[in-house]
């Protein structure tokens, strides 16, 4: 049996060129469980394992689980624990239960995460920070405000963005993509109002009343501007920690493989018109120290 890593790469034929969606995620889970199981007399292990390390760097949980279980048992590839428990543990954060339990028995990943949880190809480039240019370049427009923005809050952005060196289009993309506009909303994990606050960052932030719109909006813009300064202006990873957590950012060094954070990352470059980067205040707080790590020569490519 091979080590996992020892198996190809996954190629995608011709036909699956491009943008990734959720329907092909699912048939490549549903192709390495037939393969993983034999059904309709085809058992292919090792190639069920290219496909489930395929679908799990985009998220799917369910894919990161089954290949944890082939490397707990065994099953076609050569036991690996430590890579099983980083699988186990990035199911059981997306909420799967039986994820849940054996990440528990087998205890916190040591380590990098293993080359199945690392950034799809394709991923946008990390952004650098920077550099002094020749001569003046032209800013390049933001896109107009989402068409069911509320006037009213359109107004409120429009005013108060500029004071934490915002782009007015990026906060409403992420009041868009967080509340669809809805002052009152809370999410199962209580996250409240048009930003979505969870408790501990509307504290963070100085946020006393998260259901009030102007408190709301204007925690959402700190932290926005923190993670902006902590990434040094690069937006896919400031949106993925905005999501899912600076912490998780970090641990996996670049986008976190939850469909959910993935998702909604490429929902708000595509409302920012596929803009990659966002100026930043340096005086804000220091870089993140992962960011050596996610740019240096070990960046998954």
């Amino acid at each position: 049996m091979l080590r996992l890593e020892d198996l190809p790469r996954y190629t995608p034929p011709p036909q699956e060129q491009g943008a990734v969606v959720p329907e092909q995620v699912l048939r490549w889970r549903t192709e390495a469980i037939a393969l993983e199981h034999g059904e309709h007399g085809a058992r292919d292990p090792e190639r069920a394992a290219q496909l489930y390390c395929r679908a799990a760097r985009f998220g799917d949980a369910e894919s990161q689980f089954n290949l944890a279980w082939m490397l707990t048992h065994s099953r076609g590839i050569l036991r690996d624990e430590t890579q099983a428990a980083h699988l186990f543990a990035a199911a059981a954060e997306q909420g799967l239960t039986q994820a849940q339990n054996m990440a528990a028995r087998l205890g916190e990943p040591l380590g990098p995460p293993p080359p199945c949880l690392r950034p799809p190809d394709g991923d946008p480039p990390v952004a650098q920070a920077p550099k002094p240019a020749a001569r003046p370049t032209p800013e390049r427009p933001w896109p107009a405000p989402p068409p069911n923005a509320p006037e009213v809050i359109v107004r409120f952005v429009n005013l108060v963005a500029p004071e934490y060196r915002l782009a007015p289009a990026l906060v409403l993309a992420v009041a868009a993509a967080e509340s669809n506009f809805n002052p009152n909303a809370v999410s199962p994990k209580n996250a409240q109002g048009l930003m979505q606050l969870i408790p501990e960052t509307a504290r963070r932030f100085g946020v006393r009343q998260a259901q009030d719109p102007t408190q709301n909006l204007r925690g959402g813009m700190a932290y926005l501007r923190w993670l902006l300064a902590y990434y040094e202006g690069d937006l896919a990873l400031a949106l993925a920690a905005y999501n899912a957590g600076e912490g998780a950012v970090n641990r996996y060094r670049g986008i976190p493989p939850y469909a959910e954070t993935r998702a909604y990352v490429s929902k708000i470059l595509a409302l920012l018109g596929g803009r990659r980067d966002h100026p930043f205040d340096a005086t804000v707080t220091e870089p993140s120290p992962a960011l050596a790590l996610i740019r240096g020569p070990g960046r998954w490519r």
